[in-house]
């Protein structure tokens, strides 16, 4: 008798046309966007019968990339913004945003360094706070609409480390950072390879093993560390770094970090 033949799920989304690459079949199935026969898969590599019934149910309208990126990540950290106050940094159309509103976040700043970018429905909501033309790295603890909570983080062409200190000073005592780690704009120009992409893991690693200890100098600690549910824009493999602000020297950031990488399944 011939055994079925099988394949990962996210190999088979593509394969199918539901989805354009890997990373995306990925991103839905952490989105809960993939069934069959009714059921939930929530395994991108699960095996599945290549004959099994797939379907992708059509998703929220989001307002940007950042949504789908740091979904699948919240529940993995088990995060939950019911009620909480949020600070978005580095809001660009609001996709964070939109995402924390859905789930609950009582309010939320909505910060960048540009201008006109935030999508007018959050714009014109009462819960949200924009501060437009506002440079993170300058951002003093007090001169925010409220204190926050959580902050999250999503910030280009600066080092993450450049922003972090400002903003955890805003946050309050205890509370939660979930920040964006992007490795194009971590590493030295050297190894960042042609259409900006940084496909060598060990400098994926390094720049966690820094950030990491940037953390923990600063007297933070490090509770989680993901793969984004996307990869950027480009194709680059990000990260996201769960900090809250209280001191915890934990032994095992090291292995997270393999963790995140092991992932990736080697692909960056």
């Amino acid at each position: 008798m011939t055994r079925p033949r099988r394949a990962r799920l996210d190999v088979l989304l593509v394969d199918r046309g539901l989805a354009p690459t890997r990373s995306k079949a990925q991103a839905l199935v952490l989105a809960g966007e993939v069934f069959s026969q009714g059921q939930r898969l929530d395994k991108p590599g699960q095996l599945v019968d290549v004959s099994v019934e797939l379907s992708v149910r059509a998703g929220r309208a989001w307002v940007g990339r950042g949504a789908q990126k740091i979904a699948p990540v919240l529940e993995a950290f088990g995060l939950d913004p019911q009620g909480r106050r949020v600070l978005d940094v580095g809001a660009s159309t609001g996709g964070f945003t939109q995402l924390l509103l859905e789930r609950g976040a009582a309010e939320v700043i909505a910060l960048d360094v540009g201008r006109n970018q935030l999508d007018w429905k959050l714009r014109s909501d009462s819960r949200v706070h924009v501060l437009e033309g506002r440079n993170a790295r300058h951002l003093v603890a007090g001169e925010l609409p409220f204190v926050p909570d959580w902050a999250v983080i999503d910030v280009s062409f600066i080092s993450l480390e450049k922003v972090l200190h400002p903003v955890v000073a805003c946050v309050a005592p205890g509370g939660t950072i979930v920040a964006l780690v992007k490795p194009q704009f971590e590493v030295g120009r050297e190894h960042v390879g042609r259409k900006g992409l940084v496909r060598d893991l060990e400098r994926h690693r390094e720049v966690l093993v820094r950030l990491v200890r940037f953390v923990l100098r600063g007297g933070w600690s490090v509770r989680g560390i993901r793969p984004a549910g996307l990869k950027g824009a480009q194709g680059n493999q990000e990260y996201f770094v769960h900090i809250v602000k209280t001191p915890d020297q934990r032994p095992d950031w090291q292995a997270w970090i393999d963790v995140a990488l092991e992932r990736c399944g080697g692909d960056a």
